[in-house]
Formats: structure tokens, C-alpha cells, sequence
């Protein structure tokens, strides 16, 4: 049984979107049992008439909450008792618990992670990687996307590294093909460290690297990790995601504004809804922390149960796919190795 502690508080649809999405996932994975922290009157009262298995269900009291007004070292010091630092040190503290899953504020817990969990051993930083679907079917990591805003070359490698093995072993995509978001696909292209990084990525022999990618390509098709820095990935995970959502109320907008419209849409009502399903980033979960020492992942702050459900789903198979210890193995073989 693969303990995963939710952490219920803090995002814009919690308490609710967090607990519909644990019950969820316990229906659909036997073999997870999942610790709810955060008020316990409040769970017990939402948890109340629900239909779950209780012997797979655990609620643990932590009255703070950690908004994303606190700055992030302050609440990891001064909020002991929220539901996020009591996730995060329980985490740390019981060898029996292998993750846990948070839709609150990203600095507070990307530092509590920092501070009281530690890095895999080799790990620079760690780094998020959120998961977007492409336009053939398949889908593409991003590595960094806000973890790390300012990078150097090593850095990069170490997040294609990272990456790399997560869609591998997570995602079951051979031979993961890697690529050096950049201004041009041409090897020379980029500031120095964008060029070094190049060289680097060229010849880490683990890693399938085909070179530049273009930010206008990331939904082709033909990239299955795009490496970064925290910057540039969060604007690039965030327009695309949000040019989906724009692009969906356009079509809906246009369909209703004519009556042949609405004829043709009935009559392409299933399509419609694929592509809405397939577009919508809630179906995707959150963004993996990878390279600290326990598995976290982090959802959406709108995320709503569908996405919560995912995110717990994640951890579950990073736990299942033993990722840390194959990212350690990896590491020792490279440069800027550290203890």
C-alpha cells in the first residue's frame, strides 16, 4: 500500500476540489492510502455521508493555512501548524509515507521541500516539470517551469537528465527526445549559457537530445522534453496553456452566433467535447518537483478534483517507478557532481 499525503488547503477551489479528488483517486488506485491535513472539522464534515474505504483514509489536523500573501520563508518558519509544512514534515519524517500532493502556494512549498526535505543525492536544484499534451497525440515535458529562475549550463543538463527519466520510466516514452528551448533551432543560437548548456546536452550519452526548440513548436509532436529555465518554461507552460483556453471560448463563442452554426456543432457535439477534454490542462495533473529526496507534486492553484485526482495518480506512479534512486544513478556519471 503507497502512502500519499494531500494537502487540503490553499488553492482557489479548496478544500472541496482537494477531497473530491483524493476520494477519487482512492476509487480508482487500490492500492494507495491517503492522509487529508488541514482542519480536520472541515474534512470530517465534507468527508461526512461520503461513500470511501476508511481503512484507506486518514485525516490529520493542521489549522494554518499558507496563502500565497506569505512570503515563502516566513511561512515554512512561522506556520509550523499548516496544512502544508505538517505534509512536508510528516513526509520527511515517516518512512512509510512515499509523497505528497499540493495545489497552495508554489515558493512556500518548492522552500519547504528545499529546507526540510533535501535533495536527491547530485541534485544542483530541483526542478518542475508539468506535463501538456501535443497536437499528434502524445505528450511533452517542460523542465524547469518556475522552480529556478536564473540557470547555468549544468543546471540545464541536470534538468534534461531529470526529465528524461521521468517521461521514460513514469510515462513509459522510449527514448525520450530532448530539446534546448532557444530564439532559433541553429546550434549557435542563444546567450552563453544557452550555447554551453548546447554542448553539454550534446554529449550526455543517456540522453536522446535533437537539438533547439522554438517556443511557436512545443505542441508539434516531435519533442518530448523541453529544457529550460523557471522563467522562460512558466511563461511558455502558461501562454500555451492559456491560448488553449482563449481558443476554446472563441470556437464556443462563434458556434452560438448563428443558427447554422449550432446546427453543425450538434452534429459534431462528440469532437467537439474530445477536443475540449484533450485541451483542457486539468486532465494533465500538476507539475512534479523533480530531485528532492521524497516525491511531490505540485497542482494548479485553480485546480479543481479532476486535476487533484491526477496529481495524486502522478505521485503514485513516481513512487512505483522508483525515479530518485535512477536519477542518483544517472547523476554520478556527469560533471559538477555533488555530495
Amino acid at each position: 500500500m503507497i502512502k500519499i499525503i494531500v494537502d487540503c488547503f490553499g488553492g482557489d477551489h479548496s478544500p472541496q476540489a482537494n477531497i473530491d479528488g483524493a476520494l477519487s483517486a482512492l476509487e480508482q488506485i487500490s492500492d494507495i492510502h491517503l492522509i487529508l491535513t488541514g482542519d480536520e472539522a472541515v474534512i470530517w464534515e465534507y468527508l461526512d455521508g461520503k461513500s470511501y474505504d476508511p481503512a484507506r483514509l486518514e485525516v490529520v489536523h493542521a489549522p494554518q493555512v499558507i496563502t500565497c500573501d506569505d512570503k515563502p520563508t516566513d511561512a515554512i518558519r512561522l506556520k509550523r501548524d499548516s496544512s502544508m509544512m505538517k505534509a512536508i514534515m510528516m513526509l520527511r519524517d515517516r518512512d512509510d509515507i512515499a509523497g505528497m500532493v499540493s495545489i497552495g502556494s508554489t515558493g512556500a512549498l518548492v522552500t519547504g521541500a528545499l529546507v526540510r526535505l533535501g535533495r536527491l543525492r547530485g541534485v544542483i536544484r530541483p526542478t518542475f516539470c508539468p506535463i501538456l499534451p501535443t497536437m499528434k497525440g502524445g505528450i511533452v515535458g517542460i523542465c524547469d517551469s518556475g522552480a529556478n529562475v536564473e540557470v547555468d549550463s549544468a543546471m540545464l543538463r541536470q534538468f534534461a537528465i531529470m526529465a528524461s527519466l521521468y517521461l521514460e520510466n513514469v510515462y513509459e516514452v522510449a527514448s525520450p527526445r530532448t530539446a534546448l528551448l532557444n530564439v532559433g533551432v541553429e546550434p549557435g543560437k542563444g546567450d552563453a549559457i544557452r550555447q554551453e548548456a548546447y554542448g553539454l546536452l550534446k554529449e550526455t550519452q543517456c540522453l536522446n537530445f535533437v537539438g533547439n526548440m522554438e517556443s511557436r513548436d512545443l505542441l508539434g509532436g516531435n519533442y518530448d522534453v523541453v529544457v529550460c529555465d523557471g522563467f522562460s518554461g512558466n511563461v511558455l507552460t502558461k501562454t500555451t496553456e492559456g491560448t488553449a483556453l482563449e481558443m476554446l471560448k472563441l470556437l464556443k463563442g462563434k458556434i452560438y452566433s448563428r443558427f447554422r452554426y449550432k446546427i453543425g456543432a450538434l452534429l459534431m457535439k462528440q469532437m467537439f467535447t474530445e477536443i475540449k477534454d484533450f485541451m483542457n490542462y486539468q486532465n494533465y495533473g500538476g507539475s512534479v518537483l523533480l530531485g528532492t529526496s521524497k516525491v511531490v507534486v505540485k497542482g494548479h492553484g485553480s485546480a479543481k478534483s479532476v486535476s487533484v485526482a491526477k496529481c495524486i495518480e502522478q505521485a503514485y506512479k513516481m513512487e512505483l517507478s522508483g525515479l530518485g534512486p535512477k536519477i542518483e544513478a544517472e547523476l554520478v556519471k556527469y560533471e559538477h557532481y555533488e555530495e
